[in-house]
């Protein structure tokens, strides 16, 4: 099973991050929630940041801000993250660079749940 560490989701159902990573959880995704602020979300246990997860990681899902996304790239390369995808608005450039140098898939600015609807 492929699993989805989920940077920035909120425990609120009605936040794009809850019900993208919902949705993805119901098509067989493993979901890993990040969030410092949290314990349990999705009945799933939260971790401060991508360091602390102490299984593999395959995809990062990125709900935070763009001025943050740097530092969570730097960390996806760090645990070998395979993909780091940014959700729909957030948009990083140094990122983009960082991300593909070191082989990573990147995607920014685009909707995972969209997607997956659309070729699935």
């Amino acid at each position: 099973m492929q699993s989805i560490a989920v940077v920035g989701i909120s425990a609120k159902k009605d936040r794009p991050s809850n019900y993208v990573s919902m949705y993805m959880k119901s098509q067989g995704y493993r979901i890993i929630p990040v969030n410092p602020n949290e314990e349990i979300i999705l009945n799933e246990k939260c971790y401060p940041d991508l360091l602390e997860i102490p299984n593999k990681v395959e995809i990062i899902n990125v709900f935070r801000k763009s001025e943050y996304v740097v530092p969570i790239i730097r960390d996806a390369i760090k645990i070998r993250a395979k993909a780091v995808w940014l959700q729909d608005g957030i948009i990083s450039e140094e990122a983009s660079i960082i991300a593909k140098e070191a082989g990573l898939l990147f995607i920014m600015d685009d909707c995972m749940l969209r997607r997956h609807n659309q070729f699935y």
